[in-house]
């Protein structure tokens, strides 16, 4: 079985004219059909069929697609790899970042990396947690930066960079502000503002909700941090949010920042890339910055006050 014969699978798939899939593989139709043919011989399993004149894969087709999309990702990665291998001051990075780091953590990181490699364009995707992990391991990324709760997966290698546990945020004038000792039915009595469905604070939100067997009377949810803060500035909302994403406003003193009450999940900071996906030369320096600034970072930051 060669190459072509993969790529012509995921392209009928896509497009489902021979004509088409011809004119992206420059060869001619006939080459096309030629090694459909012999992928069937091959298989000895009927791939492909027509139908309104049009061509569609089989159910064995379907099964062999799954495959095919692998290996055809793979073999791109492969020719990448090697055509950038010793290329270090050339080349593009696909970088994927949920929204927390991506905000308060990357931009220091991105302007160090671009002074010392300005040959090297970057391109990086904000996305949820979730969307970010699967666009790892579909190798739509090189490397993802996610703020995220523990988790496992059979094609993610992670590297816990930093913490970045959740803390409970109201104004400064807000009446849980006084309060010397939180309870979770303190919660239930104001105004909450949600954080989007497929957020991972969202997640261990719910999950707090759920092991103390809260419901939550008035809420409004929203897709953006920003505008989480500017609704706690307010003074009547509370929320949960990353302790990253108000340092500023709390050193200000104009959010003031409580720990959960009860038990949460840990979160921390991430970075993970595909296990199936051999690191460029321009990864493995994009890693190395970035564990360096984190480093600096944290050696900046004070000492949390014992509470």
């Amino acid at each position: 079985m060669n190459l072509i014969k993969l790529q012509i699978v995921e392209l009928i798939d896509k497009h489902h004219h021979m004509t088409s899939v011809a004119e992206l593989l420059g060869i001619k139709q006939p080459t096309v059909t030629f090694h459909m043919k012999s992928l069937e011989e091959e298989m000895g399993v009927r791939l492909f069929e027509s139908r309104s004149g049009k061509t569609f894969l089989t159910e064995a087709g379907q099964a062999l697609l799954h495959y095919s999309v692998k290996i055809n990702a793979l073999t791109q990665e492969a020719r990448r790899v090697v055509k950038e291998y010793g290329s270090l001051y050339r080349g593009t990075l696909h970088i994927g970042a949920s929204y927390v780091p991506a905000t308060y953590l990357l931009p220091a990181m991105l302007h160090s990396f671009s002074q010392v490699f300005p040959g090297i364009g970057l391109v990086l995707s904000i996305k949820p947690a979730p969307v970010i992990r699967e666009m790892v391991i579909r190798h739509q990324l090189d490397l993802g930066i996610i703020s995220s709760e523990p988790f496992v997966g059979p094609t993610l290698h992670s590297e816990t960079l930093c913490e970045d546990d959740l803390v409970l945020i109201c104004s400064p004038k807000h009446g849980l502000a006084h309060k010397e000792l939180l309870h979770p039915e303190d919660i239930v009595q104001v105004p909450f503002a949600l954080h989007g469905d497929e957020s991972s604070t969202r997640k261990l939100t719910n999950q707090w909700l759920e092991q103390h067997d809260i419901r939550l009377r008035s809420t409004v949810e929203m897709d953006s941090l920003e505008a989480i803060k500017q609704l706690v500035l307010i003074g009547g909302h509370i929320s949960f949010m990353s302790r990253m994403a108000v340092q500023w406003e709390e050193r200000q003193g104009i959010i003031h920042v409580l720990p959960i009450p009860g038990e949460q999940a840990p979160r921390h900071i991430y970075m993970i890339h595909n296990k199936d996906r051999h690191p460029s030369v321009q990864v493995d320096r994009f890693q190395t910055v970035l564990r360096e600034v984190i480093g600096m970072r944290t050696a900046a930051m004070p000492s949390e006050p014992v509470s």
